[in-house]
Formats: structure tokens, sequence, C-alpha cells
């Protein structure tokens, strides 16, 4: 396996800390409001990192955290009048449900901030006892850059000091660039715990790195994790400042790899929520199921800029459109025929840093020609087999194959819509057992009208919307 490492800004090849094992953490949401396509691009990029990983053998621990104690909860608290509880809990809910959606598969372990306070404790602890933190005279605690000659030599993205300045100052702060540890509570409105440094909450930064300590990381080992991921707007200062508070403290290294996954972008502008231009996950699966915003959504290299586009997002569902067509074609089926040489051409390609553009070329490949044996050959049972071996194969490492053929051409039909669907196949049906076939073909003619095409099959009558 070989891995853009962000880092050392190079494909590296993938070694694990221990052998067989690859522990990996990618930094979760900030649970106040829905998902957004940034979202799901970074879960669905890590899902494949992790899909490629287990294919090949290696036994996975993913971490995805939920940070649910934060300023912007906090002002969704004083907005709502609802508790930080109700609040979080609404909103892990609604990502986990989205996340569902697009078959990424749910962590081994979702660590939330406030759940992991001793950790935090102990960290910040650590830092003040060795001098790489102090404390304000508002019982604010910070960590000071400056005692760190390694600080941002993991983004190389640090500002100048007069750059810095202007992001938000806090007085008694000994440079720009330090960054709060602890925030010591600031009056009835604010979201505050008991702790040995006063009341207060953590800062942001602390939260990873005392959740990756807690959870996962290795003892006696230079690195604590093997991957560290997340957004590419993530790398500084969020990365950086873990990295700097971790090794500090334990000194380890975070992290031995780490990854960033691109923006999305919507109109050319990096998609955020002070653009205005948001896109909720939940409001896209309104209109397209989850399979076909993930196919598109991984179409473009992780590393790479998206720049969301619905004709391209159409397009795309065309191209999944045609495995499913072939899925059609082996409808029934249920013995399977491993095939080996398929399954190591697709691995090979996912195995270079998630190659997803030469990995779909090995589908579309595969696509092409087994419709055309299949045209040759229509009652080889091995070579249907086969074909259904290697679309499960696609489904374990790309998440994407894996719905009933015929269910999944029916996306889009309302619940009512269907019923009256099945009950006019049902009639239809009957009128053919009664030898009523003006009858019969009247009502195919209906669900024709109806863009509804049907197919009799061994299987039954089934049917899809055209």
């Amino acid at each position: 396996m070989v891995i853009f490492d962000s880092h050392k800004k190079e494909k590296v090849k993938f070694e694990p800390i221990k052998d067989n094992e690859a522990r990996i953490y990618v930094c979760g949401p900030t649970v106040y409001d829905d998902a957004h396509l940034g979202h799901a691009r970074s879960s669905i990029s890590f899902d494949l990192l992790r899909r490629t990983l287990e294919a090949l053998g290696y036994k996975v621990i993913f971490v995805k955290n939920f940070t649910d104690i934060d300023d912007k909860i906090i002002n969704k608290m004083n907005a709502t009048g609802k508790s930080l509880e109700e609040i979080t809990t609404h909103y892990i809910n609604s990502y986990l449900k989205d996340m569902e959606a697009l078959n990424v598969k749910r962590a081994d372990i979702e660590p939330k901030a406030t759940q992991s306070l001793e950790a935090m404790f102990d960290i910040i602890q650590r830092l003040l006892d060795k001098g790489y933190a102090y404390k304000l005279t508002n019982g604010d605690i910070y960590f000071d850059v400056s005692k760190d000659e390694e600080y941002c030599s993991l983004s190389h993205k640090c500002p100048q000091d007069e750059e810095a300045q202007h992001r938000v100052d806090t007085e008694g702060k000994k440079n720009p660039q330090d960054f709060a540890l602890w925030k010591a509570c600031k009056g009835e409105n604010d979201v505050c715990f008991d702790s040995p440094f006063g009341s207060g909450r953590p800062g942001w930064h602390i939260e990873c790195s005392a959740m990756i300590k807690k959870h996962i990381a290795y003892e006696n080992t230079p690195y604590q994790i093997d991957i560290h991921g997340g957004g590419a707007d993530l790398f500084f200062p969020h990365h950086e400042n873990e990295e700097a508070q971790t090794f500090c403290g334990y000194n380890q290294h975070l992290a031995k790899h780490w990854m960033h996954n691109g923006f999305v972008q919507i109109n050319g502008e990096k998609m955020s929520k002070s653009l205005g231009n948001s896109f909720f996950v939940k409001d896209a699966l309104k209109h397209y199921p989850g399979e076909v915003l993930r196919f598109y959504l991984m179409s473009t290299h992780y590393r790479a800029p998206l720049n969301f586009s619905e004709e391209d997002l159409i397009a795309s569902k065309k191209r999944l459109d045609k495995l499913y067509r072939l899925k059609k074609r082996v409808y029934g089926l249920s013995k399977k025929q491993k095939d080996k040489e398929f399954e190591n051409k697709l691995l090979e390609a996912m195995k270079d840093d998630l190659n997803i553009s030469k990995a779909l070329a090995v589908v579309d490949e595969f696509v092409k020609n087994a419709n055309e044996e299949l045209d040759n050959n229509p009652k080889d049972k091995v070579l249907k087999q086969k074909i259904l071996s290697n679309i499960e194969f696609i489904d374990k490492l790309l998440g994407v194959g894996g719905s009933d053929a015929y269910e999944y051409f029916q996306a889009g039909i309302d619940e009512e819509s269907k019923k009256k669907i099945n009950e006019l196949i049902e009639k239809r049906n009957q009128a053919k057992k009664e030898k009523n076939y003006a009858l019969a073909d009247e009502i195919r003619e209906e669900l024709n009208k109806m863009g509804i095409q049907i197919q009799d099959t061994p299987n039954g009558t089934l049917w899809e919307k055209v």
C-alpha cells in the first residue's frame, strides 16, 4: 500500500507500527448542525482507505470523534434554548443516519469530547509541568508555541507573527500563535466543567490529542498511531497544534502518517458556512439515493478538489447504472465463483494512494467485457457466478454495487406509488392466470405511461423506473 503523506509531501509505502495492524484516527464533525457535502467527502475518502486496508488483510482500528463542546454549540444552545445534550445527540444521530445512507462504515470507536475530559486534564497538566503551557490571570491556559522548536514542522504552513495577529487575540497571550488548552468559565451562558485548573471547558485542539491517547495510542513507540486523517483545512492549525501538544506532552509524535482530503467547491468556491453555500447531505438525499451520491463524491481522487455540479452527478449516476444493468443480467443467482485476477487488478489500483480513476476504469472494463461475454454465452453459469462475485468485491472495496438490482432502479418512487405499482402488477398477474391477455396488456400500458417498465422473470414480475 502506497499513500500520500501530507507531512512528507510525497507518496510513501505504508509500513504500520505493528505488523498487520492499522490504527487510524479521523477528525469527525462538530455537532451543531447537519452534515454537509464536505463531511460526506471526508467520510467517504477515509472509508475507502479503511476498506482497502481491510481487503489487504490488515486489522484496522478506526476511530472518528464527535466534538460535542464548542463555541458554535453554545451559540446554538443560546439561540434555541435547548440543552447541550439535546443539540449534540440530535446532530450526532443525524450525522450517523446520513453516513449510513452513504454506505460509510461506522467507526470502531466514536469518542465524544465531553467523555474524554480526564484524558485532557492529564495532557494539560503535563504541558504545565514541563513549561510548555501557561495560565493567564483569567484562568485560561495556553500552549506556548515559542517553547516548541518543532512547531510548524508538520504542516510547514505557519503564518508570520504579523499575519497571525489578526486571529482572535487574548490579553496576556505571549505569542499570537499560542492556542487555548483550557478556557475558564466566562459567565452564566457558558458551558463549564470542573477541572483541576478551575471551572471551564477544553480548547478544540486538545480534544483529539486526548482522545487518541485514551483510545488507540501505542505506548513506548515513536508514534502513537499509524494514520491521522481529515480535511485539508484541518492541517493548520488544528493538526499542527495536535502534534505539538502530543509531542511535548508525551515525547511521541502523534501519527506516523498524515492524510488529508481535498475541499468540496460549489461554483468554484470552497464550500463553507460563511460563504453561505453549504449543501447539506440530507437535502441531497431527498433527490438522489445515497449510493449515487457516494459514487459521485468518490469518483474524484480524494486529494483533489471536487467542484460540485449536478450535471456531473447525473453523468456519474449513468456510469453506476451500467454496473446495475449488468447485475440485473445475473439476477437471482446465489452461487459465486471467485475471480482473483479481477480482484487483484482492482486492489492494485486502490493500493496506489486510492487511485480511484484507475479503479473505476477497471470496473468499466469489467462491465463492458462481461456484457459482451454474456451476449455470446447467455447460459454460461460459471461466467455469471464470476460476474456476481466481482460485483460483490466491488461493493466490499468501493462500497457501491451492493443494492438489489431492481430496487436500485426504483429510486425516487414514493411508497404510495410503489404500493399502486405492486397492486397493478398483482392485478396483471391474476389477469394472465385467467388468460385475460387483453387486460394484462392494458395494465402493462398503464404502467408504461407511469414511467414504469416491467419484466417477467423466473423470480416473478420485476419493475423499474424508466
